[in-house]
This record gives structure tokens, C-alpha cells and sequence, in this order.
């Protein structure tokens, strides 16, 4: 008798922790869900002009328009496109009035030459972003042959002598293809809690499972048996 009660309230107590945990992964989907329907929508919003002192944690996403000249030199940032393969994004300073700012010009594969950026005043419109792609594990730049492995927006900013502000292009006027723009959106940002979610509900029916054919398999008392 003490085998079952011990069996059936151990059973009991890993259901509810498992399935808490499951839940607890849906309250963290609602909530990753409407942080990414916010990024979007500031994506997706009306271009407006580069504030004056764009903030990281309050501007980021911020959808702006800028005009002004884009300097020849350039940093390779080593990415991987879907479907198309390995590649640069180049980044680029430009000049605004009054102060240098950093512009992600977009996508060129690893075999393809670069070409100038449009000459005299150009138009941006793109997205600000400070890219939180660097860890312990990224290797330093390749500065021999122009190779970076992560958009480091403070370093890169020193390297080409501009402000700690990037923005990344959807559209240049007149046209800077190539590159090819790659814009910012939300498919780069994880949002697994929903396979987190199955996985700890999985868990909790296996657990429901192994508690009942255990109880099953647990020998009775004759008294009980009768």
C-alpha cells in the first residue's frame, strides 16, 4: 500500500512540475510573440529623419531616411544567405551633414567583385540596429584581407572613424546594386518556445504513462486483490 501512494504521488508531483513548465513556455511564446509584432511594426513603420542622438535600447528597428555621400571604403562582414551561399555584407560610411554614420549596403557573394557606391548624394532608407552578434567565440577581424566574422558596431565605427550608428539599407536612390539589400526583419530572432512547449507537455504524458504502468505492475496485497 505505501509503494502505491508513494508511486501515485510521485507521478502526480512530476506531472504538474512537467506540465507547469509546459505552460510557463506558452506564457513565453504570448509574450516573444508580441515583442516580435512590435519589431515589425516599427520595421514596417514610416521612414523618419535619424534622430540626433539615436539610443540603442529605445531606437532599435527605428525605420529612418538619410541623405548624403558614401565613402568608398568598406567592411566585409562574412555571413550565409538561404539559397544563395556564403557572402559579404559591406558596410560603408557616409557622410551626412554634420556627422559620419555607417550604412550596411547589403549582400554580395564571396565571388563577386564590389562595386563603387552611387557617386555625389544618394538616399538611404533603412532600419537602425546595434547587432548583438559577438561572444567569446568570435574570432578577432581578419584585418589583412577585410575580413569581419560580426557587425560590432563599436569597433566598426572606430575602424572607419564614424558614429556608433548603423543603419541598414532596404532601399539606396540612385540604385547601389550590387550589393543586394538585406534588410532587417524579425527571421534571425530565435523563438523556440513553442517546441520548448511540446517538448514539457511530451514529457508530462510519457510521465503520466510510466506512473500508470508502474502503479499497473505494482503487486497488490491479497486483501486488496479481493
Amino acid at each position: 500500500m505505501n509503494r502505491l501512494w508513494f508511486l501515485l504521488t510521485f507521478g502526480l508531483i512530476g506531472t504538474a512540475i512537467l506540465v507547469s513548465l509546459g505552460v510557463w513556455q506558452v506564457q513565453r511564446l504570448a509574450w516573444k510573440e508580441g515583442i516580435l509584432a512590435r519589431i515589425e511594426a516599427r520595421i514596417d513603420a514610416p521612414p523618419m529623419p535619424l534622430p540626433a542622438t539615436p539610443d540603442p535600447e529605445s531606437d532599435a528597428y527605428l525605420h529612418v531616411t538619410v541623405s548624403g555621400q558614401i565613402a568608398p571604403e568598406q567592411l566585409r562582414v562574412l555571413v550565409s544567405q538561404k539559397n544563395v551561399g556564403a557572402g559579404y555584407r559591406i558596410i560603408s560610411p557616409m557622410q551626412l551633414d554634420g556627422r559620419k554614420v555607417m550604412v550596411d549596403r547589403g549582400f554580395v557573394r564571396t565571388r563577386d567583385a564590389v562595386a563603387a557606391p552611387p557617386a555625389g548624394v544618394v538616399t538611404v532608407s533603412g532600419n537602425l540596429q546595434w547587432p548583438q552578434e559577438t561572444d567569446g567565440f568570435t574570432p578577432a577581424p581578419d584585418t589583412d584581407n577585410n575580413i569581419w566574422f560580426a557587425r560590432d558596431v563599436p569597433a566598426m565605427a572606430a575602424t572607419l572613424g564614424t558614429a556608433p550608428i548603423l543603419i541598414v539599407a532596404k532601399d539606396v536612390s540612385p540604385s547601389d546594386t550590387p550589393p543586394t539589400p538585406f534588410p532587417v526583419d524579425t527571421s534571425r530572432i530565435p523563438n523556440d518556445h513553442l517546441q520548448y512547449a511540446i517538448t514539457w507537455f511530451s514529457l508530462a504524458a510519457i510521465w503520466v504513462g510510466m506512473t500508470a504502468y508502474f502503479l499497473l505492475r505494482t503487486p497488490r496485497s491479497p486483501a486488496q486483490k479481493d
